[in-house]
C-alpha cells in the first residue's frame, strides 16, 4: 500500500474505534504466524539462476509465506482469526493456480516488509504495497491489482472546503494523516509544513482526530477513508482525487513484491493475474473488501517504477 517514509495502503485502529485496533491486528496476526512459523523462522535460500527456484520449492511444500502487516483492507486477521484481506485472498487463488495449495501468514510492522522479504523471512509480500521507485530498487513487483486516489476526511459539510493538497495550504487547515502514508510527501510537496503535520497510527485515528475538532482535515486512500467513515454521523469523504507528483496529477497501484532474483515466479503470478483481470474474476474478489471499478488498473510495475 503505501510508500516508507511517506504512507496504505490502503490499506485500522486505536481506542475509541469499534473495530479492532491496528496494534490489535498485529498482535492476532504474530499468533497466528507464530503457529506456523515455529522451529523455522526463515525460507530456504533461493538461486540466483534462471530467474529463481522459490516457484518450484513453493510447490514442493505446498505453502507460500505472506508478509503482511495487519492493515485493513489490504491483509489482516479478521474476527475469527482467519487470514483474510484482498492481498490474502487473491494470493490464495493464485497459487492454487501455481501448484501452491496453502497460503500462511508471517506478521511484521509495514516498513520492515522489504527487509523481511530481502532477508527470507518470508516468500512474498501480500500487504497492498504502492510501487513506486524507491522499492524498485530494492524488490520486484508484479503489475498492480489495484489502483488508488486520495481523499480526505472532513466535517459534515466540508466548512472550509477542502478538495486537494494545495487548498490545505492555502487555507491553512490543520491537517492529519498516518504514520508512514503517501500522503505526508504529497503534503509536504503541496507546501505544507512537515512539522505541522499530525501523524496518527491510522485512518481510524484520523477520523476520531476531525470528529473532535483536533485537526480540520486526515488524508488517506479514498478506499480506506470511505469505508472508515461509515459509521460516523459527523464527518464525510471528499471526491477521490490524483495529488500533485513532480508537477503532474498521480495515481498509485498496490501490487505483491518478490525479491529481485524471482523473476520466474513473478512472471508466473503475473500471467495469473492479467487472465482474472481480463475475465473480471480479480474485480470480484476485491469487491468485498470496499473495491469498485474504480480500482481496477492497466498499470504496470514498469510505469510506476520509473521505467
Amino acid at each position: 500500500m503505501v510508500p516508507p517514509n511517506r504512507a496504505p495502503r490502503i490499506g485500522a485502529n486505536t481506542a475509541g474505534s469499534t473495530g479492532p485496533t491496528r496494534r490489535s491486528l498485529l498482535a492476532g496476526v504474530a499468533a497466528l504466524g507464530a503457529l506456523g512459523t515455529a522451529g523455522c523462522s526463515r525460507v530456504a535460500t533461493a538461486t540466483s539462476t534462471n530467474g529463481g527456484d522459490l516457484l518450484d520449492r513453493l510447490r514442493a511444500a505446498g505453502v507460500v509465506r505472506l508478509g503482511i502487516a495487519g492493515e485493513i483492507p489490504f491483509g489482516y486477521i479478521d474476527t475469527n482469526g482467519e487470514l483474510t484481506g484482498e492481498a490474502p485472498e487473491l494470493a490464495r487463488v493464485v497459487f492454487k493456480r501455481l501448484g501452491v495449495d496453502r497460503v500462511q501468514p508471517v506478521p511484521t510492522e509495514f516498513g520492515s516488509l522489504i527487509p523481511g522479504l530481502n532477508s527470507q523471512q518470508f516468500d512474498v509480500v501480500a500487504a497492498g504495497m504502492y510501487v513506486n521507485p524507491e522499492r524498485c530498487e530494492q524488490v520486484i513487483f508484479s503489475d498492480p491489482d489495484y489502483q488508488m486516489l486520495d481523499a480526505f476526511i472532513v466535517r459534515k459539510g466540508n466548512p472550509k472546503g477542502l478538495h486537494n493538497y494545495q487548498d490545505v495550504v492555502r487555507k491553512k487547515a490543520a491537517f492529519a494523516t498516518g504514520t508512514g502514508y503517501a500522503e505526508i510527501q504529497y503534503a509536504i510537496d503541496a507546501g505544507y509544513q512537515e512539522s505541522d503535520i499530525l501523524i496518527v497510527p491510522d485512518q481510524v485515528a484520523g477520523l476520531n482526530a476531525v470528529e473532535a475538532g483536533r485537526v480540520d482535515v486526515f488524508a488517506g486512500t479514498a478506499l480506506t477513508t470511505r469505508e472508515v467513515v461509515k459509521k460516523s454521523s459527523t464527518t464525510e469523504v471528499t471526491e477521490p482525487f490524483k495529488p500533485i507528483v513532480a508537477g503532474k496529477p498521480h495515481v498509485d497501484g498496490g501490487a505483491f513484491a518478490f525479491r529481485p532474483t524471482e523473476t520466474r515466479l513473478r512472471d508466473a503470478f503475473n500471467v495469473e493475474l492479467h487472465r482474472m483481470k481480463k475475465s473480471g474474476e480479480l474485480l470480484r474478489i476485491l469487491k468485498p473488501f470496499g473495491f469498485t471499478e474504480a480500482e481496477m488498473t492497466d498499470l504496470t510495475a514498469k510505469e510506476l517504477c520509473g521505467g
